[in-house]
């Protein structure tokens, strides 16, 4: 069976994870193309991918102005990384070189299905995708939406090359601003956290270099915990004893309306979402 070649189109930080991702996971270099901006982005991706890209294809669109459209020339797979205000621009640019049956992938954030779908062919298998930035370290997570010209093959192989650097979690596309506010900007949370711990231990005496160290250990190793059990409440139980330190603590936060704040503070990303989703509708 012959290997499928995948276009990686503007490889960036999240594009370049997921590539990188995929070659260490031992998918061929020489099935890949990739195009950055200029050459120095070229020489940082050819690094970033390591010595398993052996002859992956990497374009510099500033030296190949045609180089997305090269790219995506009998490509099965092709994954958009621009930014998001430059997504329709890019599906209307390789529209004409994209095979009827090429599944496009976008990794921009508040792209809708629609929006893409109406700037590439008509019936174009097209994919939406929510990721995270611990993607970049192989511990992403990656929400999908799919539309109804993706066969099931199609969905099989978007997850084996976004499952290279991650969870894949299908969700239905009004349930992405909700994703958002909880793994695409979930990460964001939890490292404030560990700087709210780092501020306060450097109020009760600590140093600065240990209490930062303390709390970001400390929330990676409960994150480690919680890939052996996703049950949050469960695990917070049981490391709370009946009138001890913990539960002193654990109080004052819910006493102080966390849950609230929390979700507070989610419905607001969620709002974010729709509105740039609105904003980056095709005209």
């Amino acid at each position: 069976m012959t290997t499928p070649h995948i276009a990686f189109l503007g490889t960036g930080s999240m594009n370049g994870s997921i590539a990188a991702g995929l070659i260490a996971s031992g998918y061929p270099g020489e099935a890949i193309r990739a195009t950055v901006r200029s050459e120095s982005s070229m020489n940082s991706l050819r690094e970033k991918l390591g010595h398993g890209a052996g002859d992956a294809v990497i374009i510099g669109c500033e030296l190949k102005p045609e180089g997305n459209l090269e790219a995506v020339e009998g490509a099965s797979v092709v994954l958009l990384g621009v930014k998001p205000y430059g997504i329709v621009e890019l599906a209307r640019e390789i529209s004409p070189a994209l095979a009827p049956d090429a599944l496009v992938i976008s990794v921009a954030a508040g792209v809708t299905l629609e929006t893409l779908q109406a700037a590439l062919p008509a019936n174009q298998p097209v994919i939406r995708c929510m990721p995270n930035t611990p993607s970049s370290v192989g511990r992403g997570v990656l929400a999908i939406s799919v539309s109804e010209s993706v066969t099931e093959e199609q969905l099989e192989l978007a997850k084996k090359v976004l499952g290279a650097v991650g969870l894949v979690v299908v969700v239905r596309e009004e349930q992405m601003d909700a994703v958002t506010a909880v793994s695409g900007s979930g990460p964001a949370y939890a490292f404030l956290l560990a700087e709210t711990m780092a501020a306060a231990g450097v109020k009760l005496g600590l140093d600065e270099e240990t209490a930062r160290t303390l709390a970001s250990a400390t929330v990676a190793g409960a994150g480690a915990l919680l890939d052996t059990n996703p049950d949050a409440a469960a695990l917070r139980k049981a490391v709370t004893s009946p009138n001890g330190t913990t539960e002193r603590a654990i109080n004052t936060y819910i006493d102080k309306g966390l849950f609230q704040l929390t979700e507070d503070a989610m419905r607001a990303c969620a709002e974010r979402s729709a509105e740039m989703s609105r904003m980056y509708t095709a005209d």
